[in-house]
C-alpha cells in the first residue's frame, strides 16, 4: 500500500530536512509551537520554489481557538489568494461557532475562495473541539473539503483510535482521514491498520544550537521560557522511522 506522510514544518531548513526524510507531503506554518499559523508570503513562494512535493499552507490568523470574526474571515480570504500566487497545492483551515459545530456560513466562504484558486481543501484538527463528531464529518463531506485532519478527538491519535476509526466509516470515501498528533514509527502501523487509512501526519520535531556566538546579555525576543539559541528544525530520521516501519 502507497501511504502518503505530511509532515508540517515552521521553517525552510525544516523544509529540507523532511524532504531528506521522505515526506510526501508538507504542512506549511509558522509557529507550531503555537499549533501551526499561517505562514509568511515570502516562505510560502520560497517553499514552492525549493520543493518538489505538494505542499499545503495553513490559514490560521492567530493562536488560540477557531471561533473568528469577520476581520478574521477576511484576512483568512486574502491569505487563501496569496497562497494560490504562491504556488501552494492547497490549504488548511478550520472555523467553529460558539458552539463547537463547524461555521458553516464561513467555512464555506473559505472553501469556495480555496476551489476558485484550484487548492485543495484540509480541514485540520479543529475537528477535534467539536461538540459532535458524527455531525461534523457530514458537514465537512458537504463542504467537499478533500481531507480532514484529525487525533480521533484524543489528546494523541493512539488515544483517539477508536473514534478515529468511526470517522473513518463515517466518511465512507467521501474525503480522506489524516491521522495525527503523537504519531511516530512504534505506533503508525497499529494506527493505520486499524483505522485503515493511508495518510498520516507529523512533525518530527526536534532542535538544533544556534550558530550565533552566544553573548552575556539576557535579552529575549519573546517568552522567557523559549530560548532564542535553540532552533526547532525537523529530524529527518523520524520521518524516515515512520516510512520504515510503513514499509515493513
Amino acid at each position: 500500500m502507497n501511504y502518503v506522510v505530511e509532515v508540517c514544518i515552521d521553517n525552510l531548513e525544516s523544509l529540507h530536512k523532511a524532504i531528506e526524510g521522505g515526506a510526501t507531503r508538507i504542512e506549511l506554518c509558522s509557529s507550531l509551537a503555537l499549533g501551526g499559523l499561517t505562514p509568511s508570503f515570502g516562505m510560502m513562494k520560497q517553499a514552492a520554489q525549493l520543493a518538489s512535493i505538494p505542499i499545503f499552507a495553513m490559514i490560521r490568523p492567530r493562536q488560540g481557538d477557531f471561533l473568528y470574526d469577520e476581520d478574521d474571515i477576511e484576512s483568512m480570504l486574502i491569505d487563501i489568494e496569496i497562497a494560490a500566487h504562491a504556488g501552494m497545492d492547497g490549504v488548511v483551515f478550520g472555523v467553529l461557532t460558539p458552539q463547537g459545530h463547524i461555521d458553516m456560513i464561513h467555512a464555506r466562504r473559505l472553501v469556495n475562495k480555496a476551489k476558485q484558486h484550484s487548492l485543495e481543501v484540509t480541514f485540520h484538527r479543529a475537528i477535534d473541539q467539536c461538540i459532535d463528531y458524527r455531525q461534523s464529518i457530514a458537514d465537512i463531506a458537504e463542504l467537499g473539503c478533500e481531507r480532514v485532519l484529525t487525533s480521533g478527538l484524543g489528546a494523541n491519535v493512539e488515544q483517539g483510535i477508536d473514534i478515529l476509526c468511526d470517522m473513518v466509516k463515517l466518511a465512507a470515501g467521501r474525503f480522506t482521514i489524516i491521522a495525527g498528533s503523537g504519531l511516530n514509527a512504534d505506533n503508525v502501523n497499529m494506527i493505520v491498520d486499524k483505522a485503515q487509512i493511508k495518510e498520516v501526519h507529523l512533525s518530527g520535531k526536534s532542535t538544533r544550537a544556534s550558530k550565533m556566538q552566544q553573548f552575556s546579555n539576557h535579552a529575549s525576543m519573546g517568552s522567557q521560557d523559549l530560548d532564542d539559541f535553540v532552533i526547532p528544525v525537523t529530524n529527518p530520521s523520524a520521518i524516515k522511522e515512520v516510512i520504515k516501519a510503513l514499509n515493513s
